[in-house]
């Protein structure tokens, strides 16, 4: 049996991601893109995580989320903080600046969602996100041999 999953999935991703910058735009949310946003969205779940978690959590590599990181410190989104446990290792934190993001972040994903599931109803909704998340769960499994 030929599928598609894989490649619907990553167009998914990738016109989703224009779509979440465009929508920033026409917001005038410049201090953040959609990349960062996604960043941005595991940290205001979690403030004060290390980078190690922050990658499992968003799924980017360390490496990418690296200068990912220096941009948006930069940018006085976030700081490094020295881990109080382990002086080797720094935490993520969150500045005043990205908390006050916030509000227009959740507007922002209220929309894609909106995008995302037009003329689905609720059911086909929950279904369709427990099918993913079988995905997701699967190829972290792989990930993991």
């Amino acid at each position: 049996m030929e599928t598609q999953a894989g490649f619907l999935i990553t167009q998914i991703k990738q016109i989703g991601g224009r779509v979440f910058d465009k929508i920033l735009q026409r917001e005038n949310i410049s201090e953040f893109n959609g990349a960062q946003g996604k960043i941005l969205y595991v940290l205001w779940q979690h403030d004060h995580i290390s980078i190690i978690e922050l990658s499992r959590q968003t799924g980017l590599a360390n490496t990418t989320l690296t200068s990912m990181l220096d941009r948006m410190e930069a940018a006085g989104l976030l700081r490094r903080l020295p881990d109080p446990q382990d002086r080797r290792k720094n935490l993520i934190v969150l500045t005043e600046k990205a908390a006050r993001l916030k509000d227009g972040y959740d507007k922002v994903s209220l929309e894609m969602h909106e995008v995302y599931f037009k003329d689905f109803d609720e059911e086909e909704i929950l279904a369709f996100e427990g099918y993913l998340r079988r995905v997701l769960d699967n190829v972290k499994e792989e990930l993991q041999r």
